[in-house]
């Protein structure tokens, strides 16, 4: 898909200097998504315009709804609803003075964003999007998406909802990343899917006899790495996103359980050694280069942070399995999850704050994250069905797993902080394993 010009709006300090009135200048609005009880943001989405009080009805309209689509997965949104807007979303401009704030306030939104087509929404024509504090009337932030197409309305609804989420929060990999997944068709038949977490450019990577296991992305977004179980063999599975195709790794034995990249692009992977499988990690060629970590017990699952420094995994050592976490400088392993007797599935926050994790209970598989800050623990799925295989999104708030709570496994999201989750569209077949990766960062 093509790259965007992408014209990055006036600054507050070059308003001011300019001599721009205040409510034009980048507002300074926040939203602390970090710490829990998060206030809930109203947002509304004025009519999209091709000028004064005329509204865009073609690739304006469509465009509009995929922004609203996208800003229904932020759990602090809360989306206006047009109705409640008196005097209606056309307005007579998409800026000051022309914009006219009160009535949104009066709907109880606390920002508006406003879309432009200045030489119409046919064809391929540029589009300006700005988002406004209702309050001050401040600016967060605007910018223009030039020669744009139909076909890339998808494109600039995620840029768009990205800068946004990064303007309120510090952060907007959410909307920048992809989830690969394993999508279940029969029996010893599972292949690795990628979608969007918001349900967009769903598609099958791999096509393998066999069945995959637990995907992991690189952080290039060049490589999905995962387990994969034949009749006759246990591999390492490495799909290349820049040829489209898969290769099949063998090694000594036959356990390979639950890869995972490390920040230089190299794999962690438990292979057998022995009696007891033993993470080791491997080269740029998928090749053994050195152990990571070896014990009289079962070891599996590593995961690392956004450093390297330290690595999450799942350990037998104790006798029923838990999260263990090891500093690979000093080679110290601390124990994570202090209360349960079947911890696995741990992944690490990108941040390295928290681990994430599932327990096995009496209600069955429920999500724990420990706060490894403050020595903390706190549950924050509670079903119904079995909720299993969690995994942080880069920006460490963002909590994708599979769960049994809809009938038949499914991919949700969550937050660090728990709350209702939301169904990841991923079509017919049961989904296992999501695990986020950041794709468009691959050169």
């Amino acid at each position: 898909m093509k790259k965007f010009s992408l014209l990055l709006a006036v600054t507050a300090l070059a308003a001011l200097l300019a001599g721009v009135p205040a409510g034009d200048a980048l507002a300074a609005m926040r939203v602390d998504i970090m710490n829990p009880g998060q206030n809930i943001v109203n947002m509304a989405l004025a009519a999209p315009l091709t000028g004064p009080d005329k509204q865009a009805t073609g690739m304006g309209a469509q465009l509009q709804k995929l922004v609203d689509q996208n800003l229904s997965f932020l759990p602090f949104a809360r989306l206006t609803d047009p109705k409640a807007v008196l005097g209606g979303i056309v307005l007579q401009g998409w800026e000051p003075p022309a914009l006219d704030f009160k009535r949104f306030q009066l709907a109880g939104s606390d920002i508006v964003i406003t879309t432009y087509w200045p030489d119409g929404d046919s064809g391929t024509k540029p589009v300006q999007i700005r988002a406004f504090e209702t309050n001050t009337g401040g600016r967060l932030f605007g910018k223009e998406y030039a020669r744009v197409n139909s076909k890339d309305l998808p494109e600039v609804a995620d840029r768009f909802c990205a800068d946004l989420l990064e303007a309120l929060t510090g952060n907007g990999d959410f909307f920048r990343s992809t989830l690969a997944f394993v999508k279940k068709t029969g029996k010893m038949s599972a292949n690795v899917w990628i979608v969007k977490p918001w349900g967009r450019d769903l598609r099958q990577v791999t096509n393998m006899p066999g069945e995959a296991l637990s995907p992991a992305w690189s952080p290039d977004g060049r490589f999905v790495v995962f387990s994969h179980i034949d009749p006759k063999s246990h591999a390492l599975g490495v799909w290349d996103r820049s040829t489209g195709k898969v290769q099949r790794i063998r090694f000594p034995g036959n356990v390979v359980i639950g890869p995972s990249f490390m920040p230089d692009n190299k794999v962690a992977v438990a292979l057998s050694r022995g009696k007891y499988p033993v993470i080791y990690l491997l080269n740029h060629v998928f090749q053994k280069e050195r152990i990571l970590e070896e014990h009289n017990s079962i070891n599996v699952s590593p995961t690392f942070d956004k450093t390297g420094s330290r690595m999450a995994f799942t350990s037998s050592r104790l006798g029923g399995p838990q999260i263990f976490l090891k500093d690979l400088a000093s080679g110290s392993v601390t124990r994570v999850s202090k209360n349960g007797t079947y911890n696995t599935e741990a992944n690490l926050a990108p941040d390295g704050t928290l681990v994430v994790y599932s327990r096995m209970t009496e209600y069955g598989q429920r999500i724990f994250v420990q706060d490894l800050i403050t020595g903390e623990e706190r549950q924050i799925t509670f079903g119904p069905g079995s909720d299993e295989q969690p995994s942080f999104c880069a920006d460490s708030y963002f909590i994708a797993f599979s769960s049994t709570r809809g009938g038949g496994h499914h991919i949700y999201l969550t937050t660090r902080h728990g709350g209702d989750a939301k169904q990841v569209p991923t079509g017919d077949g049961q989904a296992f394993f999501p695990r986020w990766g950041m794709p468009a960062q691959q050169k």
